[in-house]
């Protein structure tokens, strides 16, 4: 082995008193960060994931609710609702994800009108609804429903006159339902369907 042209270095040899000043400097260390550490039950994970103080943390998002378990406000004459479309994803930006459903009553032949709901949690999970986006009483049917970026976007069927046939809708809507303001503000498209 061949020896070292540079010259020892005192911090190579560590003594005792060196080991000593390095502990309470580490303790030091520890003691402030816990000193300005924030209240765990006082933070929240902000928009980079990091915890900031002063909000408390947010629960998991619960899963959207269960279009086919709701109660809707139908009226089908004894007979049941059924649910012929939904999707899901937060339209609020509360982080937690609501339910749209197409929903009519029930017929043996023929096509009822559909209505379509806004659901999301009750206090217990159940799921409520919270809007109405189109009456059955309006008389239109849904072509497509889908939610994306926080809009809900539907294809409404209807009738210009009643001698329409109802097998052969003559009207299309393209509707856009977006939540600003603590409302659902409705747009919309309509284009004939053609013969």
């Amino acid at each position: 082995m061949q020896p070292s042209a540079v010259p020892d270095l005192a911090h190579t040899h560590a003594r005792p008193v060196h080991w000593l000043a390095t502990a309470t400097a580490m303790a030091a260390v520890v003691a402030t960060a816990g000193l300005l550490q924030p209240d765990s039950a006082t933070a929240t994970a902000g928009a980079t994931g990091t915890v900031a103080a002063g909000a408390q943390a947010a629960p998991a998002a619960a899963p959207a609710p269960d279009a086919t378990t709701a109660d809707y406000p139908l009226e089908c004459a004894g007979a049941a609702d059924t649910v012929a479309r939904q999707a899901r994803g937060d339209l609020d930006g509360d982080g937690n994800p609501e339910t749209v459903a197409v929903v009519h009553c029930e017929a043996g032949s023929g096509t009822p009108p559909s209505g379509i709901y806004v659901l999301t949690h009750g206090k217990d999970t159940t799921p409520r609804v919270v809007a109405t986006l189109l009456e059955p009483a309006q008389q239109k049917n849904v072509g497509d429903l889908a939610l994306r970026d926080g809009a809900i976007t539907a294809t409404l069927l209807g009738y210009s006159s009643p001698d329409v046939p109802s097998c052969c809708p003559d009207q299309q809507e393209r509707v856009t339902w977006r939540w600003q303001s603590g409302a659902f503000l409705r747009s919309t498209q309509t284009t004939p369907t053609g013969t």
